[in-house]
């Protein structure tokens, strides 16, 4: 158990929830309610071997964290996984009541065997995970990744229309359209020559495009490209 602030609150809880569920627990010193259900939850949490944590917000110190949930009433207490909120309920509850409440944040048999497979990271082991969860985000992106390389653009663009749009997905898709060359360097010169047609050549806007998802944000030189792309078109 850990007390947590408006600062911390990210780091301990939101990109915690992606390694293990965490339990949120609002309280204010002043709560009697509060004063009766935190043993009960720190005993449950406990009970779980490190399966789950529990972090304890304060939320007269810490407005924040108490905006960003809309508390209208404590003890409130949240359950989050992959950064995201998933179970919550407010006011004392009992102890059975709670442990039902932890158990449902635990991962299922099928969600333990699809990160062990996601984690091995073989094509047939990606594979195996998707036919169990189809849409798994990591598992999609992992093998789309391994059918670039293998010279399976098509299948792995395809693949890659399941899932959200985020960074790492572009960055894939990108490397699927311009043939797994995220190597070539040449890349200033490819851009200079394709800079002169992207208004005009949709397919060279695209290639254009896709050369600086490839690049990435953390290369010096996207951004001039950007500006100087934006300046071009418009």
């Amino acid at each position: 158990m850990a007390d947590v602030s408006d600062a911390t609150f990210n780091t301990a809880v939101v990109e915690r929830s992606h390694t293990v569920p965490v339990v949120v627990d609002l309280w204010a010193p002043w709560c009697g309610p509060c004063q009766t259900l935190g043993p009960i939850l720190e005993r449950v949490v406990a009970a779980t071997g490190g399966a789950v944590e529990l972090v304890k917000v304060n939320v007269d110190d810490n407005p924040q964290t108490a905006q960003a949930f809309r508390v209208q009433g404590i003890p409130a207490v949240y359950g989050l996984r992959d950064g995201k909120v998933v179970d919550g309920f407010v006011g004392a509850q009992g102890e059975d009541a709670v442990t039902e409440f932890v158990q449902r944040l635990l991962p299922t048999e099928q969600e333990t065997e699809v990160e062990a497979l996601v984690a091995a990271g073989d094509e047939a082991s990606l594979r195996r995970a998707l036919e169990l969860d189809p849409d798994h985000e990591a598992a999609v992106v992992a093998l789309a990744e391994l059918l670039v390389a293998d010279d399976h653009a098509d299948e792995a663009l395809e693949l890659l229309e399941r899932i959200p749009e985020t960074a790492e997905v572009r960055r894939v898709a990108a490397l699927a359209r311009t043939g797994g060359d995220n190597a070539d360097h040449d890349v200033e010169a490819r851009l200079e020559d394709l800079l002169g047609r992207v208004k005009a050549d949709p397919d060279a806007r695209q290639e254009f495009v896709d050369l600086l998802e490839i690049m990435g944000a953390d290369d010096p030189r996207t951004a001039g490209y950007r500006r100087r792309l934006t300046t071009q078109l418009y």
